[in-house]
């Protein structure tokens, strides 16, 4: 494949600028994979660059799972009515939601986890550990609630469409790709 053919199927793959998927497979030696994961974390640094700006604008988007038993709802928001009206991030905003549904999280971020909430479990986890070397059951404890949490936060979970990255990888691919902070500002889920 030229090296034109990959950069073209980089971008179709990943939304990314030209030029950014062109110096990706410059560095990764025309590995697409490589490519791919040189990407993400380019995403998560300017995704960190524009925390600070205003969101002024977003969607609403709703998933209405088949058999209409469950629903996820999710309010996607980012600075400019511009990215908000494209079909792209509405589109993001559909799967969101489609991925609420389906896995029904207790929490957005981690930031909203309580004491309450990790307090049962660490009880139930130390338990579990008791039987282990003392000087590794501290470490044994924070693995079971970092795994417990990463079913319960929203922002940790495996997306469903693509396992490979996170709810917040696809958040920081977004602001990569449109050039805004975008943020999940609200998420809810219904069951009949």
């Amino acid at each position: 494949m030229s090296s034109t053919e990959l950069i073209k199927q980089l971008r179709t793959e990943t939304g990314v600028s030209i030029m950014q998927c062109k110096k990706a497979l410059e560095e990764s030696g025309d590995d697409i994979e490589k490519a791919k994961v040189a990407l993400r974390k380019i995403s998560s640094q300017i995704a960190a660059k524009k925390a600070d700006r205003e969101l002024g604008s977003g969607v609403v988007q709703a998933y209405i799972h088949a058999g209409n038993s469950v629903a996820g709802i999710v309010v996607l928001a980012c600075e400019t009515d511009f990215v908000a009206k494209n079909e792209e991030f509405v589109k993001i905003a559909y799967e969101i939601a489609m991925h609420v549904a389906a896995t029904a999280p207790e929490f957005l971020s981690r930031g909203e986890v309580t004491e309450e909430s990790t307090s049962a479990a660490h009880a139930v986890f130390t338990e579990e550990a008791s039987d282990k070397p003392e000087e590794m059951r501290e470490k044994i404890v924070e693995g079971k609630i970092n795994s417990f949490l990463k079913e319960k936060v929203l922002l940790d979970q495996p997306f469903v469409k693509n396992p490979d990255i996170t709810v917040q990888g696809l958040i920081d691919e977004a602001i990569q790709k449109f050039g805004e902070r975008i943020e999940i500002s609200e998420i809810s889920r219904f069951t009949v």
